[in-house]
């Protein structure tokens, strides 16, 4: 019978310690692929959760600059909800004052508030508060609030004949709708 010989019996002695040192040296290339490998993995989840990160911080910061803004337009539509009462009894006085003046001070009076009112309505205009235009137009259940409908030589069917209180907006919303009368 013949035996049969291992790799290493083919080899002479003194090959066999270059062929031990080929075979470490092997060893230690795979290790370092692997190490490679791992390392390029690692870096690869460390980018992708920073972008996660930075795309998270992007969206939180959009979301809270939104909720601010909106906090600040809810804010300034309460403040002139507010104010408008005080608008229509100013110009209620002043319509009243209007008739009544009798001499030169009431007339000095009577300009001083109308002064002043268009001083307030100015300041509200510059916040964006704006008179919604009613009188003669086609009655819109968006922006007006029909309290009596009656019959009407002067204007159409369904238009407004009459604005019993100012109706106000923000921008293009409605913070108080336009109180009428509107047409048969």
């Amino acid at each position: 019978m013949t035996k049969k010989k291992t790799a290493e019996e083919d080899i002479r002695p003194d090959e066999q310690d270059g062929l031990q040192e080929d075979l470490k040296d092997g060893e230690a290339l795979d290790a370092e692929t692997e190490n490679t490998e791992d390392e390029t993995a690692e870096a690869e989840s460390a980018d992708t959760k920073y972008l996660r990160l930075a795309a998270d911080f992007q969206n939180y910061k959009r979301r809270t600059e939104k909720e601010r803004f909106e906090r600040y337009s809810e804010g300034k539509k309460d403040f002139a909800v507010d104010l408008l009462p005080v608008l229509d009894n100013f110009d209620r006085a002043l319509a009243q004052d209007s008739e009544l003046a009798k001499d030169d001070h009431d007339k000095a009076i009577i300009e001083g508030m109308e002064m002043v009112l268009k001083q307030f309505q100015d300041a509200l205009a510059k916040n964006g508060v704006t008179e919604i235009e009613a009188l003669g137009q086609e009655f819109d259940p968006n922006i007006h609030n029909a309290v009596v409908m009656e019959p009407s030589d002067k204007y159409e069917s369904h238009m407004v004949s009459e604005i019993l209180q100012k109706g106000y907006r923000i921008g293009d919303k409605v913070i108080r709708p336009v109180v009428v009368k509107v047409a048969e």
